[in-house]
Protein backbone atom coordinates (compact mmCIF):
# COMPACT_ATOMS: atom_id res chain seq x y z
CA UNK A 1 0.00 0.00 0.00
CA UNK A 2 2.75 2.44 0.81
CA UNK A 3 4.18 1.31 -2.62
CA UNK A 4 0.87 2.42 -3.73
CA UNK A 5 0.64 5.74 -2.60
CA UNK A 6 4.40 6.64 -3.56
CA UNK A 7 3.69 5.74 -6.91
CA UNK A 8 0.43 7.75 -7.01
CA UNK A 9 0.84 10.77 -5.35
CA UNK A 10 4.39 10.83 -7.34
CA UNK A 11 2.57 10.87 -10.97
CA UNK A 12 -0.52 12.95 -9.58
CA UNK A 13 2.11 15.80 -8.74
CA UNK A 14 3.27 15.11 -12.79
CA UNK A 15 -0.13 15.42 -14.25
CA UNK A 16 -0.34 19.25 -12.53
CA UNK A 17 3.24 19.69 -13.93
CA UNK A 18 2.23 18.61 -17.43
CA UNK A 19 -0.25 21.31 -17.80
CA UNK A 20 1.05 24.07 -15.48
CA UNK A 21 4.60 24.01 -16.95
CA UNK A 22 3.26 25.38 -20.55
CA UNK A 23 0.68 27.42 -18.65
CA UNK A 24 3.35 28.91 -16.96
CA UNK A 25 5.49 30.07 -20.46
CA UNK A 26 1.74 31.09 -21.40
CA UNK A 27 1.79 33.25 -18.51
CA UNK A 28 5.12 34.63 -18.33
CA UNK A 29 5.28 35.65 -22.00
CA UNK A 30 1.85 37.95 -21.24
CA UNK A 31 3.52 39.00 -18.15
CA UNK A 32 6.54 40.44 -19.85
CA UNK A 33 3.86 41.83 -22.37
CA UNK A 34 1.61 43.57 -20.66
CA UNK A 35 4.55 46.28 -18.88
CA UNK A 36 3.36 46.44 -15.50
CA UNK A 37 4.93 49.29 -13.23
CA UNK A 38 3.41 46.77 -10.17
CA UNK A 39 3.61 43.72 -11.39
CA UNK A 40 5.61 40.96 -9.51
CA UNK A 41 7.51 37.58 -10.44
CA UNK A 42 4.83 35.84 -8.64
CA UNK A 43 2.09 37.03 -11.24
CA UNK A 44 2.74 34.79 -14.24
CA UNK A 45 3.00 31.57 -11.67
CA UNK A 46 -0.35 32.38 -9.71
CA UNK A 47 -1.55 33.01 -13.79
CA UNK A 48 -0.28 29.46 -14.55
CA UNK A 49 -1.90 27.80 -11.90
CA UNK A 50 -5.15 29.95 -11.99
CA UNK A 51 -5.36 28.55 -16.18
CA UNK A 52 -5.29 25.22 -15.12
CA UNK A 53 -7.41 25.51 -12.27
CA UNK A 54 -9.61 27.04 -15.10
CA UNK A 55 -9.30 24.07 -17.35
CA UNK A 56 -11.02 21.62 -14.58
CA UNK A 57 -13.86 24.24 -14.46
CA UNK A 58 -13.26 26.03 -11.02
CA UNK A 59 -15.03 29.54 -11.36
CA UNK A 60 -13.22 32.51 -10.23
CA UNK A 61 -14.35 35.40 -7.44
CA UNK A 62 -12.62 38.38 -8.54
CA UNK A 63 -12.05 42.04 -7.28
CA UNK A 64 -11.59 43.72 -10.52
CA UNK A 65 -8.69 47.14 -10.21
CA UNK A 66 -8.52 49.61 -9.64
CA UNK A 67 -11.26 50.41 -7.86
CA UNK A 68 -11.77 46.36 -6.36
CA UNK A 69 -15.10 46.70 -8.30
CA UNK A 70 -16.68 42.81 -7.19
CA UNK A 71 -16.25 40.21 -10.23
CA UNK A 72 -17.21 36.42 -11.25
CA UNK A 73 -15.62 34.00 -13.59
CA UNK A 74 -17.64 31.01 -14.18
CA UNK A 75 -18.43 30.97 -18.36
CA UNK A 76 -15.34 28.75 -19.06
CA UNK A 77 -14.38 26.67 -22.21
CA UNK A 78 -15.89 22.76 -21.78
CA UNK A 79 -13.42 21.41 -23.80
CA UNK A 80 -10.76 22.55 -21.78
CA UNK A 81 -11.77 19.96 -19.50
CA UNK A 82 -10.34 17.78 -22.12
CA UNK A 83 -6.68 18.56 -21.23
CA UNK A 84 -6.45 17.35 -17.66
CA UNK A 85 -8.28 14.62 -18.61
CA UNK A 86 -5.91 13.49 -21.06
CA UNK A 87 -2.51 13.82 -19.35
CA UNK A 88 -4.39 12.85 -16.02
CA UNK A 89 -5.29 9.60 -18.07
CA UNK A 90 -1.61 9.32 -19.49
CA UNK A 91 0.17 9.63 -16.16
CA UNK A 92 -2.13 7.12 -14.40
CA UNK A 93 -1.05 4.25 -17.03
CA UNK A 94 2.38 5.38 -16.70
CA UNK A 95 2.05 4.89 -12.66
CA UNK A 96 0.33 1.45 -13.83
CA UNK A 97 3.44 -0.14 -15.70
CA UNK A 98 5.63 1.83 -12.98
CA UNK A 99 3.75 -0.34 -10.39
CA UNK A 100 4.11 -3.69 -12.71
CA UNK A 101 1.22 -5.51 -10.48
CA UNK A 102 2.01 -4.63 -7.35
CA UNK A 103 -1.13 -3.99 -5.64
CA UNK A 104 -4.27 -5.73 -4.57
CA UNK A 105 -7.31 -4.13 -6.66
CA UNK A 106 -7.14 -1.83 -9.37
CA UNK A 107 -10.01 0.42 -8.28
CA UNK A 108 -7.89 1.06 -4.86
CA UNK A 109 -5.31 2.43 -7.17
CA UNK A 110 -7.45 4.33 -9.20
CA UNK A 111 -9.08 5.34 -5.72
CA UNK A 112 -5.51 6.57 -4.09
CA UNK A 113 -4.37 8.65 -7.03
CA UNK A 114 -7.74 10.77 -7.53
CA UNK A 115 -7.64 11.27 -4.02
CA UNK A 116 -4.05 12.44 -4.42
CA UNK A 117 -4.96 14.45 -7.54
CA UNK A 118 -7.22 16.04 -5.41
CA UNK A 119 -5.71 17.30 -2.74
CA UNK A 120 -2.97 19.11 -5.17
CA UNK A 121 -5.89 20.90 -6.87
CA UNK A 122 -7.60 21.90 -3.76
CA UNK A 123 -4.51 22.72 -1.97
CA UNK A 124 -3.00 25.25 -5.14
CA UNK A 125 -6.25 26.71 -5.31
CA UNK A 126 -6.18 27.52 -1.77
CA UNK A 127 -2.65 28.75 -2.05
CA UNK A 128 -3.09 31.18 -5.37
CA UNK A 129 -5.60 33.22 -3.97
CA UNK A 130 -4.25 36.73 -3.97
CA UNK A 131 -6.92 39.92 -4.01
CA UNK A 132 -8.14 40.21 -7.25
CA UNK A 133 -8.31 37.02 -7.86
CA UNK A 134 -9.47 34.04 -5.82
CA UNK A 135 -10.36 30.82 -7.26
CA UNK A 136 -13.31 28.99 -5.35
CA UNK A 137 -11.33 26.45 -3.87
CA UNK A 138 -13.83 24.55 -2.07
CA UNK A 139 -15.39 23.42 -5.25
CA UNK A 140 -11.91 22.18 -6.18
CA UNK A 141 -12.47 18.95 -4.82
CA UNK A 142 -15.58 18.40 -6.69
CA UNK A 143 -14.54 19.17 -9.76
CA UNK A 144 -10.80 17.62 -9.79
CA UNK A 145 -12.11 14.14 -7.92
CA UNK A 146 -14.93 13.69 -10.79
CA UNK A 147 -12.35 14.83 -13.93
CA UNK A 148 -9.74 12.32 -12.16
CA UNK A 149 -12.22 9.76 -11.73
CA UNK A 150 -13.62 9.47 -15.14
CA UNK A 151 -9.76 9.73 -16.35
CA UNK A 152 -8.18 6.73 -14.55
CA UNK A 153 -11.92 4.73 -15.22
CA UNK A 154 -10.15 4.59 -18.67
CA UNK A 155 -7.21 3.26 -18.09
CA UNK A 156 -6.51 -0.76 -17.62
CA UNK A 157 -9.68 -3.12 -16.82
CA UNK A 158 -12.67 -0.46 -18.13
CA UNK A 159 -15.84 -1.05 -15.93
CA UNK A 160 -19.21 -2.23 -18.67
CA UNK A 161 -21.26 0.73 -19.33
CA UNK A 162 -25.06 -0.57 -19.26
CA UNK A 163 -27.11 -0.30 -22.77
CA UNK A 164 -28.89 2.74 -21.34
CA UNK A 165 -25.43 5.11 -20.89
CA UNK A 166 -24.05 3.57 -24.05
CA UNK A 167 -27.53 4.75 -25.77
CA UNK A 168 -27.87 7.99 -24.19
CA UNK A 169 -24.24 8.96 -24.96
CA UNK A 170 -24.78 8.69 -28.49
CA UNK A 171 -27.76 10.36 -28.39
CA UNK A 172 -26.08 13.20 -26.77
CA UNK A 173 -23.14 12.91 -29.51
CA UNK A 174 -25.36 13.17 -32.33
CA UNK A 175 -27.29 16.71 -30.86
CA UNK A 176 -23.49 18.29 -29.80
CA UNK A 177 -22.28 16.68 -33.23
CA UNK A 178 -25.06 18.47 -35.44
CA UNK A 179 -24.69 21.97 -33.21
CA UNK A 180 -20.69 21.73 -33.79
CA UNK A 181 -21.43 21.39 -37.77
CA UNK A 182 -24.03 24.32 -37.11
CA UNK A 183 -21.53 26.59 -35.67
CA UNK A 184 -19.20 25.96 -38.19
CA UNK A 185 -21.79 26.93 -41.11
CA UNK A 186 -22.62 29.86 -38.83
CA UNK A 187 -19.23 31.03 -38.85
CA UNK A 188 -18.28 30.93 -42.19
CA UNK A 189 -21.67 32.56 -43.58
CA UNK A 190 -20.76 35.58 -40.49
CA UNK A 191 -16.66 35.00 -41.15
CA UNK A 192 -17.08 38.97 -42.19
CA UNK A 193 -18.51 39.81 -38.99
CA UNK A 194 -15.50 36.94 -37.14
CA UNK A 195 -12.85 38.50 -38.70
CA UNK A 196 -13.76 42.27 -37.57
CA UNK A 197 -13.92 41.36 -34.21
CA UNK A 198 -10.30 39.22 -34.43
CA UNK A 199 -9.69 42.76 -36.55
CA UNK A 200 -10.45 45.25 -33.80
CA UNK A 201 -8.44 42.62 -30.74
CA UNK A 202 -4.99 43.39 -32.51
CA UNK A 203 -3.63 40.15 -31.18
CA UNK A 204 -0.69 39.91 -32.84
CA UNK A 205 0.91 36.77 -33.59
CA UNK A 206 1.53 34.99 -30.49
CA UNK A 207 -1.76 36.53 -29.18
CA UNK A 208 -3.54 35.29 -32.41
CA UNK A 209 -2.28 31.82 -31.94
CA UNK A 210 -4.01 32.33 -28.43
CA UNK A 211 -7.01 33.58 -29.17
CA UNK A 212 -7.50 30.63 -31.91
CA UNK A 213 -6.92 28.38 -29.25
CA UNK A 214 -8.98 30.03 -26.60
CA UNK A 215 -11.93 29.78 -29.05
CA UNK A 216 -11.55 25.91 -29.79
CA UNK A 217 -12.14 25.29 -26.14
CA UNK A 218 -15.30 27.27 -26.12
CA UNK A 219 -16.71 25.80 -29.14
CA UNK A 220 -18.71 23.45 -27.41
CA UNK A 221 -20.02 26.38 -24.83
CA UNK A 222 -21.32 28.00 -28.63
CA UNK A 223 -22.55 24.94 -29.77
CA UNK A 224 -24.92 23.84 -26.74
CA UNK A 225 -26.03 27.89 -27.01
CA UNK A 226 -26.63 27.11 -30.65
CA UNK A 227 -28.90 24.59 -29.85
CA UNK A 228 -30.66 25.83 -27.32
CA UNK A 229 -31.39 29.01 -30.00
CA UNK A 230 -32.87 26.17 -31.94
CA UNK A 231 -35.20 24.95 -29.39
CA UNK A 232 -36.39 27.86 -28.89
CA UNK A 233 -35.14 29.20 -25.42
CA UNK A 234 -32.79 31.04 -26.27
CA UNK A 235 -29.62 32.40 -24.97
CA UNK A 236 -28.00 35.59 -23.06
CA UNK A 237 -25.23 37.77 -23.39
CA UNK A 238 -25.64 39.77 -20.55
CA UNK A 239 -28.05 40.82 -17.90
CA UNK A 240 -31.41 41.45 -19.23
CA UNK A 241 -30.96 39.92 -22.94
CA UNK A 242 -32.15 37.18 -24.50
CA UNK A 243 -31.40 35.86 -28.12
CA UNK A 244 -33.96 33.65 -29.78
CA UNK A 245 -36.03 33.48 -32.88
CA UNK A 246 -38.64 35.30 -31.38
CA UNK A 247 -36.81 37.82 -28.93
CA UNK A 248 -34.19 39.93 -29.66
CA UNK A 249 -32.52 42.27 -26.88
CA UNK A 250 -29.14 42.53 -27.10
CA UNK A 251 -26.56 45.08 -25.83
CA UNK A 252 -22.60 45.56 -26.34
CA UNK A 253 -21.10 41.87 -26.55
CA UNK A 254 -17.77 40.56 -25.17
CA UNK A 255 -14.90 40.72 -28.14
CA UNK A 256 -14.93 36.82 -28.98
CA UNK A 257 -14.82 36.48 -32.49
CA UNK A 258 -17.38 33.09 -32.18
CA UNK A 259 -19.68 35.31 -30.45
CA UNK A 260 -19.75 37.18 -34.64
CA UNK A 261 -22.11 34.48 -35.29
CA UNK A 262 -25.14 35.75 -33.14
CA UNK A 263 -28.38 37.19 -34.91
CA UNK A 264 -29.27 40.77 -35.26
CA UNK A 265 -32.46 40.26 -35.29
CA UNK A 266 -35.40 37.71 -34.69
CA UNK A 267 -35.82 34.75 -36.80
CA UNK A 268 -38.79 32.72 -36.61
CA UNK A 269 -37.61 30.36 -39.08
CA UNK A 270 -35.05 28.93 -36.64
CA UNK A 271 -38.11 27.06 -34.76
CA UNK A 272 -37.84 25.12 -37.27
CA UNK A 273 -35.02 23.50 -35.27
CA UNK A 274 -37.22 22.19 -33.08
CA UNK A 275 -37.97 19.40 -35.56
CA UNK A 276 -34.37 18.51 -34.63
CA UNK A 277 -35.46 17.85 -31.43
CA UNK A 278 -38.54 15.98 -31.78
CA UNK A 279 -36.12 13.55 -34.55
CA UNK A 280 -33.88 13.00 -31.25
CA UNK A 281 -36.56 11.84 -29.21
CA UNK A 282 -38.04 9.37 -32.41
CA UNK A 283 -34.39 8.14 -33.01
CA UNK A 284 -33.96 7.47 -28.86
CA UNK A 285 -37.23 5.22 -28.91
CA UNK A 286 -36.38 3.54 -32.36
CA UNK A 287 -32.75 2.59 -30.24
CA UNK A 288 -34.54 1.52 -27.09
CA UNK A 289 -37.25 -0.14 -29.00
CA UNK A 290 -36.16 -3.60 -27.29
CA UNK A 291 -35.59 -2.54 -24.24
CA UNK A 292 -37.26 -3.31 -20.83
CA UNK A 293 -39.78 -0.48 -19.46
CA UNK A 294 -37.39 0.42 -16.74
CA UNK A 295 -34.32 0.56 -19.13
CA UNK A 296 -36.07 2.23 -21.46
CA UNK A 297 -37.59 5.21 -19.06
CA UNK A 298 -33.72 5.51 -17.52
CA UNK A 299 -32.12 6.17 -20.65
CA UNK A 300 -34.18 9.22 -21.40
CA UNK A 301 -33.67 10.62 -17.86
CA UNK A 302 -29.86 9.99 -18.73
CA UNK A 303 -30.33 12.29 -21.76
CA UNK A 304 -32.29 14.63 -20.01
CA UNK A 305 -29.49 15.18 -17.01
CA UNK A 306 -26.75 14.79 -19.66
CA UNK A 307 -28.54 18.01 -21.83
CA UNK A 308 -29.22 19.19 -17.93
CA UNK A 309 -25.61 19.06 -16.84
CA UNK A 310 -23.91 20.52 -20.40
CA UNK A 311 -26.28 23.49 -20.12
CA UNK A 312 -25.09 24.04 -16.73
CA UNK A 313 -21.35 23.66 -17.95
CA UNK A 314 -22.59 26.60 -20.81
CA UNK A 315 -23.69 29.42 -18.62
CA UNK A 316 -22.34 31.32 -16.31
CA UNK A 317 -20.92 35.02 -15.34
CA UNK A 318 -18.27 36.42 -17.74
CA UNK A 319 -16.41 38.62 -15.15
CA UNK A 320 -17.91 42.42 -14.80
CA UNK A 321 -22.06 42.57 -13.34
CA UNK A 322 -22.81 43.79 -16.79
CA UNK A 323 -22.15 40.24 -17.97
CA UNK A 324 -23.34 38.40 -15.26
CA UNK A 325 -25.81 35.89 -17.31
CA UNK A 326 -24.14 34.60 -20.28
CA UNK A 327 -25.02 31.49 -21.81
CA UNK A 328 -28.25 28.81 -21.82
CA UNK A 329 -30.77 29.36 -19.01
CA UNK A 330 -30.73 25.63 -17.58
CA UNK A 331 -34.25 25.38 -16.78
CA UNK A 332 -35.61 26.70 -19.93
CA UNK A 333 -33.10 24.61 -21.81
CA UNK A 334 -33.89 21.25 -19.79
CA UNK A 335 -37.70 21.95 -19.91
CA UNK A 336 -37.63 22.46 -23.69
CA UNK A 337 -35.73 19.27 -24.22
CA UNK A 338 -37.95 17.64 -21.71
CA UNK A 339 -40.94 18.22 -23.99
CA UNK A 340 -39.09 18.38 -27.32
CA UNK A 341 -37.46 15.10 -27.12
CA UNK A 342 -39.94 13.46 -24.74
CA UNK A 343 -42.57 14.35 -27.44
CA UNK A 344 -40.30 12.53 -29.96
CA UNK A 345 -39.77 10.07 -27.60
CA UNK A 346 -43.31 8.98 -26.59
CA UNK A 347 -44.63 9.41 -30.09
CA UNK A 348 -42.40 6.93 -31.81
CA UNK A 349 -42.57 4.38 -29.06
CA UNK A 350 -46.43 3.95 -29.29
CA UNK A 351 -45.82 3.66 -32.89
CA UNK A 352 -43.17 1.25 -32.60
CA UNK A 353 -45.91 -0.74 -29.96
CA UNK A 354 -48.49 -0.40 -31.90
CA UNK A 355 -46.49 -1.43 -35.10
CA UNK A 356 -45.48 -4.80 -33.23
CA UNK A 357 -48.86 -5.47 -31.87
CA UNK A 358 -50.17 -5.24 -35.56
CA UNK A 359 -47.61 -8.19 -36.11
CA UNK A 360 -48.25 -10.35 -34.00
Amino acid sequence: MQRVLSVSLSHAIRSAAFLILPFSFIALVAWATAGSATGSTTDPIRGAIWIWLGSHHIPFQLALPPSGTIGYLSYLPIAAIALPFLIIRATFARSLDRLKGDYHSLNSVRLTFTIAYSLIVTGLAFASRSEAVSPQWYLAPVFSLVIAFAATMTVGNRINLSQSVRTASRVLAIILGFSLVVVGLLTFINFAQVKNIVISLQPGIFGGFLLLFLNILYLPNIAIAVAAYFSGTGLAVGVDTIVSPLWHQLGQIPAIPLLGILPVKEAPIALFGVIFFIAMGALLAFLTREYEIPDLIRTFILVILGLTLMAYFASGSLITSEMGTVGVSIWKFTLSMLIQIGLGFLATGFALSKFSRSQR
